[in-house]
């Protein structure tokens, strides 16, 4: 039996339920519908609509219920269409008569909305969490790093040393915004639709601000209409999913370029490392290139769903459906590639000779000629022309750039040092710079960041 039968003269086609049925995906949403149904229930018998024994009787139907669910004895029947119908059913069946009036007052809008939005809180609080554990790692890496550098890149071209330190840190600050975007749209998040009913509330003495502070809301609705069509909550999810996909694409695409032949600046733990069917050298760096992959993923999550909501009038409409999958798909993607990438950067290896080979190579340190020229009195654009000039000619007639700049008038044997393998890391002294000092200091504020976005994630 459907939800609407008084209204509708025979049945529904079988094709019409098969194309409409969420089950298969929003059962996993039964926790958070029976605590919907609990506040529901609570706030019906503040209201008077439910007696004492009535309110108990349902109560101990929804923990029924729960237990049946958790250790898989629940029994889904081929009429239930969702988790929604499901539960009312079966709370029904062990209830009795007072089963029929779980659903006073009450729209599968409003609590549909309701239920996702208690799932993507605590989904994405969960994913911040986890972002804090990849963190974590690379702050440990970083500090395990010491005076290791390698050359920072423009364009893919070598541009001037780092520290590894510094470059492992850059990615960590990175994840310290998706943190801040993920505990930003929990906020925004935390408003109870319950109530709102099917568009317009009730004329039932309904107790919207009770269920929502008994669900652990901020607030409640300020606009029934509004609470039931709004889905911006999850396409903020998506965003700040996709986005920190995006970061893990980019460190992923960085490991991938480490562990090849060509750069030889990581190697990757045989745990985390796969073969090749074919080629018994092979040693391919699967988990980073499926995190660079599922990037595109979770953008398509994203889009699909702002294509949904972009054309919809107020207020429900049945293509909201269309909400849960992405959100399921991308919060699990993105735990997955989480846990696996947390993995691989504890476990790679680093091989510093390579990454220090190929950061002492003479011309990155040509800014720090110029830079040198400058504190002299030389402008910087003249100084830049002359350092060019220098490296160039040294390039076309294969002359090493060391001589050419013991032979300069403006340089000469004291700025030859400046080229010295290790040198020119160790010039860079501005706040949140490359160099050993700034970089002491940026890891203790990073830590100081990670301490206090732990406590952010946990209240």
């Amino acid at each position: 039996m459907t939800l609407w039968h008084g209204r509708l003269s025979g049945g529904t086609d079988d094709l019409v339920m098969e194309f409409s049925v969420s089950l298969p995906f929003d059962q996993r949403l039964a926790v958070d519908d029976l605590a919907g149904s609990r506040a529901h229930v609570r706030g019906l018998g503040r209201g008077g609509l439910l007696s004492a024994d009535e309110v108990t009787g349902l109560l101990v139907a929804l923990d029924t219920v729960e237990g049946e669910l958790a250790d898989g004895t629940f029994v889904f029947s081929a009429g239930d269409e969702d988790i929604h119908t499901a539960v009312e059913r079966r709370v029904t069946e062990l209830a009795g008569a007072v089963g029929a009036r779980l659903h006073t007052g009450r729209s599968r809008n409003d609590q549909i909305a309701t239920d996702l939005r208690l799932y993507a809180k605590r989904e994405l609080r969960a994913v911040a969490s986890a972002v804090l554990g990849l963190q974590r790692v690379l702050l440990e890496r970083a500090e395990a790093a010491g005076r290791v550098y390698l050359p920072g890149y423009t364009h893919l071209q070598r541009a001037q040393p780092v520290l590894l330190s510094h470059h492992l840190l850059a990615h960590g600050w990175s994840l310290a915004r998706d943190v801040d975007r993920l505990l930003a749209s929990v906020e925004r998040m935390d408003v109870s639709p319950l109530g709102a009913g099917a568009l317009a509330g009730s004329s039932l003495p309904l107790d919207p601000d009770g269920t929502a502070a008994d669900l652990g809301f901020a607030a409640r609705f300020e606009n029934s209409l509004d609470a039931v069509s709004d889905r911006d909550f999850v396409a903020e999810g998506l965003f700040d999913l996709a986005l920190l996909g995006v970061h893990l694409s980019r460190l992923g695409e960085e490991l991938v370029l480490w562990t090849t032949e060509e750069f030889g600046f990581a190697v990757l733990d045989d745990a985390f490392a796969t073969g090749s069917s074919m080629l018994p050298q092979k040693k391919n760096p699967d988990v980073a290139e499926l995190a660079r992959g599922k990037a595109g993923r979770l953008i398509g999550n994203l889009t699909g769903l702002l294509a949904t909501l972009k054309g919809l009038p107020l207020a429900y409409n049945r293509d909201l459906q269309e909400d849960k999958e992405p959100l399921f798909d991308s919060v699990d993607q993105i735990r997955r590639a989480l846990a696996a990438l947390t993995g691989v950067m504890a476990t790679t290896r680093f091989v510093a000779e390579n990454m220090e080979e190929a950061a002492n190579g003479p011309s990155v340190a040509a800014v720090d000629l110029a830079e040198w020229l400058v504190e002299r009195g030389m402008p910087f654009r003249q100084a830049h022309a002359v350092v060019g000039g220098l490296v160039g000619d040294s390039l076309a007639r294969q002359v090493p750039l060391e001589e050419l700049v013991a032979a300069h008038p403006d340089l000469g044997e004291e700025a030859t040092p400046l080229l010295a393998p290790g040198v020119a890391v160790t010039r860079r002294t501005t706040p949140g710079g490359a160099g050993p000092g700034p970089v002491a200091d940026q890891m203790e504020r990073f830590s100081a960041r990670l301490d206090a976005d732990q406590t952010r994630v946990s209240t």
